[in-house]
């Protein structure tokens, strides 16, 4: 007997494949927001758990010094390091400090780091200036900053001028390098590429070396953000009437350790705010090296 229309049809729908199962348009935005709430109590927690270990390292400490465990002479003491800070704070002369420092610093960051970029950006132009320059490049960087010091107080002068050089000369060997690096890990394809087609070396250096060294530019601004408050402070060490490195070399002379501690404390916060700034600054830079890759 022939199957009847109702039972073919039923047999049919029957061996007919299953449609796959379209995904869902609102799942992947419900993955983001829950990775993204994931990451956001991930990182409530560890600053929950960082303050918890700050109170607790603090506590201790200043009950070792209550308890005579400790010397505040030799250690100073949390209270201490407080009534230091607000006292520093309410005369003006720790903020004072702090705002020479902070412009000596920031002043020799963006020298050192726009000579010293320019400069090893620049000598993909030529291979035999980078092998004439290679020999100071090198001389330079395994010198410590510290041993320039006085020869630089001498040239430049005791005022804040010689403090931005030292900041900048901190700098400057070190933006050069990793500029020069990624300079010259460009894509020699793409440049062969670019000079079949007749592009002059420039055209090539905008649209190719000059963003493929962005990256490594970039890198180089986080890590001399800190060489350039070190060279600031070994400024001020040598020759100097303000700012914290002063404040410091002068509370470590007489063994006031407190006043010594409250200083540090506040040029770990104007490291931390110039890192800021530096990541700030990182998302601008990055963003235009992705509208100069796109074409845009």
């Amino acid at each position: 007997m022939r199957p009847t229309g109702t039972s073919g049809q039923s047999t049919q729908e029957l061996s007919r494949p299953a449609a796959p199962e379209l995904p869902a348009v609102g799942r992947r935005p419900a993955r983001r927001q829950d990775a993204a709430g994931r990451r956001h109590r991930s990182l409530g927690v560890a600053i929950v758990l960082d303050v918890v270990l700050l109170a607790v390292a603090l506590g201790a400490w200043q009950y070792a010094v209550h308890s005579g465990s400790v010397s505040s002479l030799l250690y100073g003491s949390p209270e201490l390091i407080w009534q230091t800070v607000v006292r520093g704070i309410g005369s003006g002369v720790m903020l004072h400090d702090a705002a020479t420092t902070a412009v000596e610093a920031l002043s020799g960051f963006v020298i050192g780091n726009v000579v010293g970029a320019a400069v090893g950006v620049g000598l993909w132009y030529s291979r035999l200036v980078e092998q004439m320059l290679r020999p100071a490049i090198a001389f330079l960087g395994a010198t410590p900053i510290a041993a320039l010091a006085p020869i630089v107080i001498v040239w430049a002068g005791t005022g804040e001028s010689s403090k931005v050089v030292m900041s900048a000369a901190s700098v400057v060997v070190t933006a050069l390098v990793l500029a020069f690096d990624g300079a010259r890990g460009t894509d020699p394809l793409q440049i062969r590429m670019l000079r079949s087609m007749g592009a002059p070396t420039r055209r090539i250096f905008r649209l190719l070396v000059l963003p493929s060294s962005v990256t490594n530019i970039c890198g180089g601004l986080r890590l001399t953000a800190g060489l350039a408050l070190i060279g600031a402070i070994i400024g001020e060490f040598i020759s100097s009437d303000s700012g914290l490195g002063h404040a410091i070399l002068i509370a470590g002379s007489l063994y006031d350790v407190p006043t010594v501690l409250a200083n540090l404390i506040v040029v770990g916060f104007l490291s931390l705010a110039l890192l800021g700034a530096v990541g700030r600054m990182e998302r601008v830079i990055l963003r235009w090296r992705f509208l100069a890759l796109s074409g845009e």
